[in-house]
């Protein structure tokens, strides 16, 4: 096979075997060195481009220095058909379309990788620009810095000229001429060349000290203008130590000067530094480079300037409270509070940085410094709690909240069950209801639901009243019609005129024999309350709970009269509502019953009632059921409080824990301080100062109370409180809700006291501990029974009352001297008796002039234990023998006469 002429065509050839094309490639060698003295050829093979046309390569130059720029593109030459050979009768293949588009594709390729190739270039060198740039910036700073340094130098040294100058002026003439003598001797050594400086160093030096020290800081002088143009790189000779040194910043190899370390020139020959050791003095001549001590100490010089810049002013908006201490105002003003301390010694009040001042003052002191001042007080953490209500967002009808109220064994419980269904009369300790009871009743008529409120009769329960008459709608009072109105039926009239509720009497028992409707509505009139019967608005309605009598007349009217109301509410708004009820279950931890009156109540709310708070774990409705929410005029028991809130509390939902944890915190702050007010008997008024007097001989019953509810709790303390005296009185050690523990025992022994359990019991531990201290723990389920008890045994603690019998006078008839017994008198007994042991009085001329016992009683020669009127007998006293005939004798017995309450 022939080849063609030209070696850098492709050559086709047609081998006995294969038909192949020569590749495209150039080769060459190229040898690496690795370490060791080590090394090796290799081969380097460049690929030429492919054409997608099929024209062939251009020639590549054989060695490319740089990048040209691109060139105005050159005519392709033609396309031509590849020399054939006119013997072989070959004919070579076309490309097929894949082929192609394969190296069009590939092309194309290329062509993108050669952009993103050219745009990372240019954004190489913008970035290598802008670090340029900033170099540079770096390097004109430090120059000036540097110039500022030099400048600085030089006017120390010459104020340090000057001052050296005036110390030779005072030291005289002579002095003065022989100092100038030897600064003319060292000015020319100093300006000597480099290559005779070490030699006219030498005799300067071995001549005299003096004239070294002298010739210095010439030396410096002449040479600091010079030595920035020494070439870079040259090492700095022993006489450049004070020059500047060059050194290398940056990776554009730019030089900037260091200024010299500050050098403090003296009269005196200077001190080598450091410490003389083998190295130092081999190493005497070598240059001393900067120490690590003269980097901080520059690095603080700067800092020092740095900081003495004036600072921008910062204007704060300061929050003040009613007190704060003189730290806190300083940090929240961001100021010293050395300053605060000095404007304060400014007024005349002297004070340290943890004294605590006035708001007045705090404010003045931040108005002066330039802030702006917004005074607080601490009740500002209650703001926003509970928000006035909307009228215009109440769109929903919500159930009406009834409260049953009465006086004690009228039948309110008993008609609350024939509605509901129930017998909570059976599990009511005594018969009475002691606890405020919410439920929830289902109309027949209407269908809506009726929210009730149990309340107790009891006297000593008005706090209950007054709360269920605090949140409730609509009051039905219920009256016995074989009783008529008592005195709790008048004071659940009066709450119900302080709520402005409307009232529906329920006249009960009608069934009774001897019940008088009539009697009931006509001694209701007595107290402003005219039924409609007798032409008045308060609706009446005759029902017996026994026999389930017109309780559907009465639910009609409940709905009627929530009609005539037209209750509205919001369903959607964050929940409020009152706590009825709470108490300690040993299971389950503190338990609410809450009425919620606004909004909904959530599983999971942020909750706050009175000085506890909490996170609402479960719901429970008024039937035992576990509900996820409660909406408006729904009761239900809440689970998740810390601790058990008050009764009466009102409840809110919070939004975060940290404002549920200011409020309750500032409660009870409140509350500490309050009951510590109470305790302490501050000096008041001067009718409180009597009352401190008159009280301050009593005596104290201590008692430590524990009840079930915080309902009980509360009527019971209102009971003894009402039991107390001038002379005795009731102290409550500890009253709280819950089983009584080994606390109470133990406080119960310190004060000797009494522990009350109302429904609860101790437990185990606490029982036996009471039995080994020898503590009285006394169980009630009924108010009256612990009542009673209480007063008989605070009537125990009252001193007794003294009351004189007369039994008889006597008059003296003769006066007998009688041997081994004294004087014994002859009497005859003229009105009444006379007894043995009994007191005495000895009356003459009509004042008593003796009173004692009578000792001796006898009758002829018999001891006898009294005497009849009219009767003579012999009397002797008990260490009183002044008798004289014809004084009377009084004789009385003393009766002791228990007191009671």
């Amino acid at each position: 096979m022939v080849d063609t002429k030209t070696p850098d065509d492709k050559k086709l050839s047609v081998p006995s075997k294969t038909l192949s094309l020569k590749p495209r490639v150039e080769t060459g060698t190229v040898r690496q060195s690795f370490s060791h003295g080590r090394s090796k050829q290799v081969v380097v093979e460049k690929r030429g481009k492919r054409r997608v046309d099929g024209s062939p390569e251009p020639q590549a130059p054989a060695a490319v220095v740089a990048r040209p720029a691109p060139a105005a593109p050159a005519p392709a030459p033609a396309r031509q058909a590849p020399p054939r050979n006119a013997g072989s009768g070959v004919v070579l293949r076309t490309l097929t379309e894949d082929e192609r588009s394969a190296r069009a594709s590939a092309l194309a390729d290329a062509k993108v990788r050669e952009v993103e190739e050219r745009r990372q270039a240019e954004d190489e060198a913008q970035r290598r620009a802008v670090r340029e740039s900033a170099e540079r910036v770096e390097r004109e700073a430090a120059e000036a810095r540097r110039k500022a340094e030099d400048e600085r130098h030089r006017h120390e040294e010459e104020a340090k000229r000057k001052a050296e100058t005036e110390a030779k002026k005072r030291f005289g003439e002579g002095e003065q001429s022989q100092a100038g003598a030897r600064t003319a001797t060292a000015a020319p050594a100093a300006s000597a060349p480099r290559s005779s400086a070490p030699a006219a160093a030498r005799p300067a030096t071995t001549t005299g000290r003096p004239a070294t020290t002298t010739a210095r800081p010439a030396t410096t002088t002449a040479q600091r203008p010079g030595a920035p143009g020494r070439a870079p790189g040259v090492a700095a000779g022993p006489d450049e130590d004070d020059g500047p040194r060059q050194i290398r910043r940056g990776p554009g190899g730019a030089m900037r000067p260091v200024a010299a370390p500050k050098t403090t020139h003296k009269p005196a020959p200077q001190k080598e530094r450091g410490r003389l050791t083998l190295v130092t003095a081999l190493n005497a001549d070598e240059v001393r480079e900067r120490s690590i001590a003269s980097f901080r100490r520059r690095t603080q010089r700067l800092k020092g300037h740095a900081s003495n810049e004036p600072k921008e002013k910062l204007i704060r908006e300061v929050i003040i409270p009613e007190a704060i201490t003189i730290q806190e105002l300083a940090n929240r003003m961001a100021e010293r509070a050395v300053d605060v301390i000095r404007m304060l010694m400014k007024q005349g009040a002297m004070h340290k940085i943890t004294d605590v001042i006035d708001a007045d003052t705090a404010q003045l002191i931040a108005e002066e410094l330039g802030h702006t001042v917004k005074r607080v007080a601490a009740s500002d953490v209650e703001e926003g709690l509970f928000d006035a209500i909307e009228d215009s967002t109440d769109t929903e009808t919500r159930s009406p909240v009834v409260t049953v109220m009465g006086h004690v064994d009228h039948g309110k419980t008993s008609l609350l069950d024939a509605l509901r269904h129930a017998n909570v009369v059976s599990g009511e300790a005594g018969g009475i209801t002691q606890h405020i009871g919410a439920y929830q009743v289902l109309s027949p008529e209407s269908g809506k639901k009726i929210t009730f409120i149990d309340t107790p009769g009891h006297a000593a329960f008005t706090a209950m009243r007054a709360r269920g008459a605090k949140v409730t709608d609509i009051v039905v009072l219920v009256v016995a019609a074989d009783d008529g109105v008592m005195p709790q039926t008048v004071e659940a009239i009066n709450h119900a005129k302080a709520a402005r509720v409307p009232i529906i009497v329920a006249i009960n028992k009608i069934d009774k024999p001897d019940a008088k409707p009539e009697r009931v509505r006509t001694e209701l009139l007595q107290h402003e309350v005219q039924v409609e019967s007798f032409g008045g608005e308060v609706v009446d309605v005759e029902v017996s709970a026994k026999n389930k009598t017109n309780l559907d007349k009465l639910l009609e009217m409940i709905a009627l009269q929530a009609d005539i109301l037209d209750l509205k509410t919001n369903s959607e708004r964050p929940a409020e509502g009152t706590v009825i009820e709470a108490k300690l279950d040993r299971g389950r931890g503190p338990v609410a019953t809450v009425l919620v009156q606004r909004g909904t109540l959530r599983v999971g709310d942020i909750i706050v009632a009175g000085a506890e708070m909490g996170r609402v774990r479960a719901l429970i409705s008024d039937q035992g059921e576990t509900v996820q929410e409660a909406g408006p005029s729904v009761p239900v028991e809440v689970l998740g409080f810390n601790g058990p809130p008050e009764a009466g509390d009102r409840l809110a939902v919070v939004e975060n824990e940290a404002r549920a944890r200011q409020i309750t915190s500032y409660r009870a702050h409140q509350k500490r301080e309050n009951a510590a007010a109470s305790i302490s008997g501050m000096r008041g008024s001067l009718e409180q100062m009597m009352s401190q007097l008159k009280t301050a001989g009593r005596k104290e019953f201590p008692l430590i109370i524990k009840a079930d509810v915080q309902g009980s709790l509360e009527a019971i303390l209102g009971s003894l409180e009402k039991l107390g005296t001038d002379e005795v009185a009731a102290r409550i050690l500890h009253a709280g809700v819950g089983g009584i523990s080994e606390s109470d025992v133990t406080l119960a022994e310190g004060f000797n006291a009494a522990i009350i359990g109302f429904s609860v019991r101790a437990n185990k531990e606490a029982a036996a501990a009471a039995k080994r201290n020898g503590i009285e723990i006394r169980y009630y389920n009924i108010i009256y029974d612990l009542v009673d008890d209480v007063k008989k045994a605070m009537s125990g603690l009252l001193a007794p009352t003294l009351r004189e019998t007369m039994l008889g006078n006597a008059s003296i008839l003769e006066i007998f001297n009688i041997s081994k017994v004294g004087k014994v008198a002859g009497c005859r007994v003229t009105d009444g008796t006379v007894e043995r042991g009994a007191n005495v009085r000895l009356i003459r001329d009509n004042v008593v002039v003796h009173e004692g016992k009578l000792s001796t009683l006898k009758r002829f020669k018999d001891e006898v234990k009294e005497v009849q009127s009219g009767q003579e007998c012999g009397m002797a006293f008990e260490n009183y023998h002044d008798m004289r005939a014809g004084d009377v004798i009084e004789c009385y017995r003393v009766e002791t006469i228990q007191r009671s309450l």
